[in-house]
């Protein structure tokens, strides 16, 4: 398991392994992934389709499925809403104190989430509001400009901005257990 506070630490680690930089080289800063993102603000679904189950209280969303979150996007052909306290879809008329609260979404069938900085991809994924933590699953890719990593499983801690891959158990169309990334070097200048 390798642990990622950002592409950026990855990317000033291998700088340092080589030979010291020259000063003309910008110096690489630290960053995180998505942290900061507001996880208390709104969230906006759009679909082609819902279907709210308001007995085990979840909502589904299917087709095109465009989530938005401040400046984070979650896109997806399938998504679980599980919710509390009221009717998600069209309230509840007989409720004056109709406060909707979303919990968790489940993406399916292949899931995409944008930052201003980041893009993150997976088979499935797993976006816990009460613990602020994104959960991808399957074949999953972080990409921050042109550094990309690669694993079975990517977890964010919205709060530390702290982004952990792993490779998973080896098994079937599996890198097994195998976490690889690609990270870009500044251009050095040749000495004439």
């Amino acid at each position: 398991m390798i642990a990622v506070r950002s592409i950026g630490i990855i990317l000033a680690i291998t700088l340092l392994a080589g030979t010291a930089a020259p000063a003309q080289v910008k110096q690489v800063q630290p960053v995180s992934a998505l942290k900061g993102h507001n996880s208390n603000a709104p969230v906006d679904v759009q679909a082609d389709r819902i279907e709210v189950q308001d007995r085990a209280d979840r909502a589904i969303f299917a087709g095109n499925v465009h989530v938005t979150q401040a400046e984070l996007t979650l896109d997806t052909p399938r998504l679980t809403v599980a919710y509390s306290g009221g009717t998600a879809a069209t309230g509840s008329a007989n409720n004056n104190s109709n406060n909707v609260q979303i919990h968790r979404l489940d993406a399916a069938g292949g899931v995409t989430v944008k930052s201003p900085t980041e893009t993150a991809r997976g088979d499935f994924g797993i976006y816990d509001l009460d613990r602020k933590l994104i959960t991808l699953i399957g074949n999953v890719q972080l990409n921050r400009e042109q550094n990309q990593v690669n694993g079975a499983r990517l977890v964010i801690d919205l709060d530390s901005g702290r982004a952990i891959v792993d490779g998973g158990p080896p098994g079937v169309n599996q890198s097994g257990g195998r976490v690889n990334g690609h990270f870009t070097v500044p251009q050095r200048q040749q000495k004439q």
